[in-house]
């Protein structure tokens, strides 16, 4: 008679649940460094030397009768940007985004980017940035999805997911990525440049997707406010509309699909 095999080892776990409970032990892990990592952010002060020692080049942007801005509120750019830094680095609110806030909007915006890529609009081998992404729920979501070459920019840096850097003059080579996506354009001081540098970044064919809101007057950190969606198409002027339409996304009620004209047009 063949040998009986040998009896599992006491302790050892089963390797097919151990796989399928790798993505929640990775989020538990992410979740952890947020929650660590909000305790005691940079002062306001201190991100906003390191921001303004890259010597932002900005003009003012010209009116725009779809564009309502909010600069008189700032007496300089630094003070725009320490303004900013106050909400991104206000640790009650850095507690709330990266613990009763993470999942839900991780899971929305994963619904959102696996619908895209169904639409062929992103893809798995897509390097994607989030401009504007805070502790980085959409950078998570982008890697839950499965695009692994996914990271965010903010004013203030949060490991592993978001790097330093300001949207007004993003910290990459000319067109390094192939997605953009952001929710923060009523943020933007300078709304052309804001528009020119997603261009900038974004290869030929790559899409950008914005979610904003029209009509609606934004909360005390907003620098500009957007009447009407022509005023933010008419900035993309190297990119084609792939679509308008309206989208709940936490406040902001309506998406804009560009997609960046090839060299030959």
């Amino acid at each position: 008679m063949p040998a009986d095999p040998k009896p599992p080892r006491a302790g050892a776990l089963p390797a097919r649940p151990l796989l399928l409970a790798l993505p929640f032990i990775s989020m538990l892990l992410l979740l952890y460094v947020y929650s660590t990592s909000t305790a005691s952010p940079p002062s306001a002060a201190a991100a906003t030397v390191a921001i303004a020692s890259a010597g932002v080049p900005l003009t003012p942007s010209p009116p725009s009768p779809h564009i309502r801005m909010r600069r008189a509120r700032f007496r300089s750019y630094d003070d725009y940007l320490r303004h900013q830094l106050n909400k991104t680095l206000d640790p009650r609110l850095r507690r709330v985004w990266a613990t009763r806030d993470w999942r839900r909007k991780v899971d929305a915006f994963a619904r959102a980017f696996a619908g895209l890529r169904r639409e062929g609009l992103l893809r798995n081998a897509s390097r994607a940035l989030c401009v504007g992404a805070r502790l980085g729920q959409e950078v998570a979501a982008l890697r839950q999805v499965g695009v692994a070459d996914a990271v965010g920019i903010d004013l203030a840096p949060a490991p592993p997911l978001v790097v330093r850097g300001d949207f007004h003059a993003q910290p990459f080579p000319d067109a390094t990525f192939d997605f953009e996506f952001s929710n923060v354009f009523d943020h933007a001081l300078y709304p052309d440049r804001f528009a020119a540098e997603i261009e900038r970044t974004l290869r030929p064919g790559g899409v950008a997707v914005l979610h904003v809101a029209v009509h609606r007057r934004g909360d005390k950190y907003s620098a500009n406010d957007l009447l009407d969606v022509q005023g933010l198409v008419g900035l993309f002027r190297g990119c084609d509309v792939v679509r308008v339409s309206k989208v709940d996304a936490f406040g902001l009620d309506t998406e804009v699909i560009l997609r960046k004209k090839s060299d030959e047009n």
